[in-house]
């Protein structure tokens, strides 16, 4: 496990180099499965975080002349790269993060897959000659990159957030700096040293962590050099990273918090919902924005759903993710924990049931064990709040258009799931929730060949599929005048 460690560098990546920040401050790593520290990294300032955004600026007019092969091959040399080092970055990832390593392992392959999928997109970059109906102009549309780019990952998906934002920027012919959360820096420089490795120029990558992600962020966002801002995040910090982007324009990508609702029919294949449920909740501890929050059981299978579910989770090995067998690690920290056990309190308080779980236990990490709750009252604080915890709140209800208001009734939008065998209420009902996406009879959507995003409070823009790469060009529009010869 030391080795892993040791063979990141813990400075910050600015124009192909690593170097250490301006002030010489640096942050601790710590282990959520013991508290431990890891390691410390480079703690950027202000300062740090415009070196990288000069070195960016200095190299965009040349890498967005890069010819879209070249630039689809550094992504596919990555991509094999990450591959081969499955391993190591899962393990880098579980010291950091906490989710068991055959998850981790799991994220390597759908994180390298970013990189295979732009690296195809690179070369698709279209554009288009008509004519105006008169006949008087050509009209030429091309596609440009953006320029450069400000990307914010958060902690939960390490090592996929950070290539499926590089990816798109990378095949548009965008430079680029990325924050990555301070609890999970690892992946990103580790992931710094897989591109270096594949080929990228320096300055089309530069990473600063830091744990003044105001200070840094704010001045770049402002200062009008930064064309475009993705970030993923809470909603909360996303609302002040656009009323910063108001004043210079930054383009922006949003994919921020979730509140989704997983909806079980009278009808449904039980066995398989309940398969659902489990991918839905328990992927990565819970800890997603596409974490299924408010569970919507018709009356008449409620209570053999929850068991079924209650049997499932409390059936989950809780452990440090690298012991073996472990399924459930640690949440990233003890304020998460004690969000997720409060909104269970609360809960309780207003008169739901615990199946399982439900209790802080005793020892050193920040576990959670799996829950399930029942008769939980529509008030609770769980109901309007994303839980990002292993804790399922099963509700109870008898008719369809009962469920589509109570799912619909949130701020939030990003996803829904729902299970039932009659493919016209499939239908029906997706297309009256409001999400950006709907798992229909599955409990996972996310995959680098689909639009990725949400609506409402839930975020702008979409990552991945064939629309993922659009965020990060911009259409240009020649006139051309028609000369006729003979005049």
């Amino acid at each position: 496990m030391t080795k892993v460690i040791d063979s990141v560098p813990k400075q910050l990546f600015i124009d192909g180099n690593w170097r250490d920040a301006v002030q010489g401050a640096r942050f601790p790593v710590d282990n959520p499965a013991t508290g431990e520290q890891l390691c410390e990294v480079a703690d950027a300032s202000p300062a740090d975080g415009q070196r990288a955004l000069d070195a960016a600026v200095a190299a965009q007019e040349a890498w967005a002349a890069t010819a879209p092969r070249e630039r689809s091959e550094i992504l596919r040399r990555a991509y094999e790269i990450i591959l081969d080092r499955r391993e190591d970055l899962a393990l880098l990832m579980t010291l950091e993060m906490g989710k068991p390593l055959a998850e981790a392992r799991g994220e390597v392959g759908y994180a390298a897959e970013f990189f295979r999928w732009f690296s195809e997109e690179a070369v698709r970059i279209d554009g288009g000659l008509t004519r105006t109906p008169d006949g008087a102009n050509r009209v030429l549309v091309m596609r440009q990159p953006v320029g450069p780019c400000l990307l914010i990952t958060p902690w939960n998906f390490p090592l996929a957030m950070g290539t499926r934002k590089i990816g798109p920027a990378i095949a548009a012919g965008c430079t680029m700096i990325l924050k990555p959360a301070p609890q999970t820096p690892l992946s990103s420089l580790a992931l710094a040293g897989i591109l270096a490795e594949a080929g990228l120029p320096a300055g089309v990558l530069n990473v600063v962590a830091t744990t003044d992600a105001a200070g840094v962020v704010e001045p770049l966002l402002r200062g009008g050099q930064v064309r475009k801002l993705s970030f993923t995040g809470s909603t909360q910090v996303g609302r002040l990273l656009l009323a910063q982007c108001a004043d210079t324009v930054v383009r922006t990508s949003m994919e921020l918090g979730g509140n989704a609702p997983f909806i079980v029919f009278e009808d449904a294949d039980l066995d398989r919902a309940v398969d659902g449920a489990m991918a839905a909740k328990m992927r990565n501890m819970g800890e997603a924005c596409t974490a299924a929050n408010r569970f919507f059981v018709h009356r008449s299978v409620a209570d053999t759903f929850a068991a079924r579910l209650a049997e499932r989770m409390s059936g989950l090995t809780v452990g440090p993710g690298t012991e073996p067998g472990s399924q459930v690690g640690p949440l990233i920290d003890a304020a998460g924990r004690a969000k997720a056990d409060g909104l269970v309190q609360d809960s309780l308080t207003r008169g739901a049931k615990v199946l399982t779980g439900g209790e802080v236990p005793d020892g050193p990490g920040h576990f959670y064990p799996p829950t399930v709750i029942t008769e939980v009252s529509p008030d609770s604080e769980l109901m309007h709040t994303e839980i990002f915890g292993p804790v399922a709140a099963v509700l109870t209800f008898d008719t369809e258009e009962e469920v589509v208001r109570a799912a619909n009734d949130t701020e939030w939008g990003l996803v829904g799931y729902l299970f039932t065998q009659d493919l016209d209420r499939a239908l029906r009902v997706g297309e009256r929730l409001e999400t950006g996406m709907v798992g229909i009879n599955t409990g996972l959507v996310s995959n680098p060949a689909a639009p990725f995003g949400g609506v409402k409070q839930s975020g702008l823009g979409r990552e991945g599929g064939r629309v993922g790469i659009d965020e990060f060009l911009e259409y240009k529009y020649l006139a051309i005048p028609v000369v006729d010869p003979r005049d």
